[in-house]
This record gives C-alpha cells, sequence and structure tokens, in this order.
C-alpha cells in the first residue's frame, strides 16, 4: 500500500512533505512489533497514525484501544491499565480487567504519555522489557502480549532533563521516532483541509458551499493555527452554519480567527510565577548560595593581599567588606577607620615600600585585640532565622518587602516567624 492509498483508506488531506514523511515511517514500522513515540502538537492527529500503525501490522484483527492517561485521576490509571483485585482499595468491590489485559494479543494507544506518574512508568516499562504486570492488590505476575503506541504534545526529552519522566522509559518507548507536523508547516495543506471540511459540513447541514477570496485564502495560510486541524476545522464548521455570505473575503474570515491571529508572533510578556508555594527549601537554598558568594569575596581578598601586600589601598577598596567580616567576628560598634573609636592600642604594620619622595613608608592600623574565636554555626535552620533576621532589620520590620527581599511568599514568611520564635 503506497502512502496515497493509506491517505484515502484513512482520510488523511495534505501534499506537504513533511506529512508524507510522517506517513510513510509508519507504513515502515507498522508491520513489525517494536513500540512507537509518535509526537505531535494537539489537534494535529497522533490518535490517525496510531491506527494506521495497527491496521497495517499483523494484529490488525485483535483489539485496539486508545487510553488517554492525562485524563485518568493520578489514583486510578494503576487500576485502570492493569486492572485489580477484589478488596484491594475502597470501592473495590469486585475484580475487574485492566486495558492491558483486555487488548491481550492487539494494540494499545497511550496519548499524552508524558502526563503519566513515575509510578506507573516503572509499571509500564516492565510490560514493554518483559510482557509482566501485577494486578493493584495482587501479587500474582501475569502475562501479556501487547503492542504500545504511545504520543505526548510534550518535548518529552525536557521532562526526562527535569525528572519528570523516566529517562529508560523514553529510550524504551522512542525505538521509532514519529513527528506529525503543525498545521504552520503544512501551509500547503491548509485551504485544502479547510474546502474538504466547509463542503462536507455543507453537506450534512445542507448550506450552499463556501469561496474563500484570495486575501481570505493568504490569511488561512499565514495564521499559525495553534489548535491545528482540530481548531481549522471548527473555523470551517462555524462559517458553514452560521454565515450567510457564502464569498469569504478577510475581513469576514478574520470574525472566526481569534484576534491574535493578524499579530506578529513577537516575544509576549509572561507573568512571574507566585512565589506562594516556595517551600523551606528555596530559602535555605538562597542561604548557602549567600554563604558560597562570602566565601568568594573572601578568597578574592586574601589573593590581592597576598599578591599586593598589605596597603591602604587594599584596605581602602575592600572597607566595606572588612567591616563586615570583622563586625561578624566581633559585634560592637568599631570600624577600620578611625582607629581612636575602637578603644584599644593598634598594632603598626609596616609595608616598605615608599609612596613619596621624602621616603615616607605605608602604614595600616589593624586592631590586635584578642578575640576568642568563635567556631561558626553550620546549621540551615540557625542560618535561615539569621537571615530573615537581617531582612527584617533592613526593612525596618515591612514583612512584606522582606519576603520579597528573601524570595519568598509573605504567608511563607509568616509562617516561619511562627516557627522559629522571631515574633
Amino acid at each position: 500500500m503506497d502512502i496515497q492509498d493509506i491517505k484515502n483508506r484513512f482520510g488523511i488531506i495534505g501534499n506537504s512533505p513533511l506529512l508524507n514523511r510522517a506517513i510513510d515511517i509508519a507504513r515502515q514500522v507498522a508491520p513489525t512489533d517494536i513500540s512507537v513515540l509518535i509526537q505531535g502538537e494537539s489537534g494535529s492527529g497522533k490518535e490517525v497514525f496510531s491506527h494506521i500503525i495497527h491496521q497495517l501490522s499483523a494484529r490488525k484483527h485483535g483489539p485496539f484501544i486508545a487510553v488517554n492517561c492525562g485524563a485518568i485521576p493520578e489514583g486510578t490509571i494503576d487500576s485502570e491499565l492493569f486492572g485489580h483485585e477484589k478488596g484491594s482499595f475502597t470501592g473495590a468491590h469486585e475484580a475487574r480487567k485492566g486495558y492491558f489485559e483486555v487488548v491481550d494479543g492487539g494494540t494499545i494507544f497511550l496519548d499524552e504519555v508524558g502526563e503519566m506518574p513515575l509510578s506507573t512508568q516503572a509499571r509500564l516499562l516492565r510490560i514493554l522489557e518483559s510482557g509482566e504486570y501485577i494486578r493493584v492488590g495482587s501479587s500474582k505476575v501475569q502475562k501479556t502480549n501487547v503492542r504500545v503506541v504511545a504520543a505526548t504534545n510534550v518535548d518529552v526529552y525536557n521532562a526526562v532533563q527535569k525528572g519528570k519522566f523516566r529517562e529508560d522509559l523514553y529510550y524504551r518507548l522512542n525505538t521509532v521516532p514519529l513527528r506529525i507536523p503543525p498545521l504552520r508547516e503544512r501551509k500547503e495543506d491548509v485551504f485544502l483541509l479547510f474546502r474538504k471540511f466547509v463542503a462536507d459540513f455543507a453537506d450534512k447541514y445542507r448550506t450552499p458551499g463556501v469561496q474563500l477570496t484570495p486575501d481570505a485564502q493568504e490569511l488561512l495560510a499565514n495564521y499559525t493555527w495553534p489548535g491545528n486541524v482540530r481548531q481549522l476545522k471548527n473555523v470551517a464548521e462555524q462559517i458553514a452554519i452560521l454565515e450567510k455570505e457564502r464569498t469569504i473575503d478577510a475581513a469576514i474570515l478574520s470574525r472566526y480567527i481569534p484576534s491574535e491571529a493578524t499579530k506578529s508572533s513577537l516575544p509576549v510578556f509572561v507573568k512571574e510565577q507566585s512565589k506562594e508555594d516556595f517551600s523551606e527549601r528555596d530559602i535555605l537554598y538562597k542561604v548557602l548560595f549567600d554563604m558560597k558568594k562570602d566565601m568568594v569575596d573572601l578568597k578574592k581578598l586574601v589573593v590581592e593581599l597576598i599578591q599586593n601586600g598589605v596597603n591602604p589601598s587594599s584596605f581602602d577598596q575592600n572597607s566595606q567588606y572588612i567591616n563586615q567580616l570583622y563586625n561578624e567576628v566581633k559585634p560592637v560598634a568599631t570600624q577600620l577607620y578611625p582607629h581612636e573609636e575602637i578603644g584599644v592600642t593598634p598594632t603598626i604594620i609596616h609595608h616598605p615600600t615608599s609612596n613619596n619622595n621624602t621616603g615616607a613608608s605605608n602604614y595600616v592600623s589593624l586592631d590586635t585585640q584578642d578575640v576568642e574565636e568563635v567556631e561558626e554555626s553550620l546549621s540551615l535552620v540557625d542560618k535561615e532565622s539569621d537571615l530573615i533576621k537581617k531582612a527584617l532589620k533592613k526593612h525596618k520590620g515591612k514583612r512584606k518587602a522582606a519576603a520579597q527581599e528573601l524570595g519568598i511568599s509573605e504567608r511563607t514568611l509568616y509562617r516561619k516567624i511562627k516557627d522559629l520564635n522571631l515574633e
């Protein structure tokens, strides 16, 4: 069966090279028994290709079932796919077969497989590798002979990088990747599809035919069609039913296409994600990053002192940071300059390089009063408490401003203040 025969049999319209390539891959992989991962945007026709693979395979006389994984609640998806025993959970009044047991010898199409929970992904991987599964609430291993065709409209590889999809399952499903091109990449097919749809709907609802003017055809081809074929079909149905004028120009067509259709695809501002749900982990990360920054600054200062020696310029350039370090070690109201405020006898450190013609040397006064070395606490709770105190002090007790400074929600800040007894 060639590509055109497949188009005629399954009602596929279009001559795009990308579409023909996808059909050719489906035709070649169908007689085998390997898993196929169909990738494409919502509304691009992924389920049609799952039917092509099933009908052109040796399993065509076996059962076929399509399952939308994203529409099944996480708590019941294992039961739906693999079955359960009587009494295995609340409401399980009798044993039930799962889809993999019902479709034994056939093909199962798992749509939106990227929405499948990680625990269910582990069960699916076992079926793909050995054909074995266990019903919910049972300890008996059962076997099934099912071909899996999966589909997704999300970037599964990106989900793997984020830990939301098992890497081993991805490579097991992606034995043969099959990409369905979106409608915006098939501009030459848009008018053909629209003409077919309006003809079908005109015949169904017994309305006159519809003609598009050249400017309407141009608008139709240049629109991005985020809903793909499904959206185009809906627009055609609306025009066939509602429009009294049967010659459609761009002005009329634009009423049936969302207003953003005429706008350029420029970057848009996306509202920042709410920080309401930030966890304690986020604030602890911030504490650790601040600690790392302090260490980097300290290393830079030490390297500069080693390379250039102790001279006033080094202390002048880093006076703010040196004062901060000094106050953290010895929390009294003192500054590096002038030394008279410290109230102790300073030690004079002499740098041998002269800075003028008179031979006068550079001197830097440092306080060498004995300071008890206190081991710094490494407790994340203490660091978190200290950071919150500093933020509140900086913003004079204004909790909203302090929460913004810390990168957490105001509600989370209230809770942390209460938990850490910072009232």
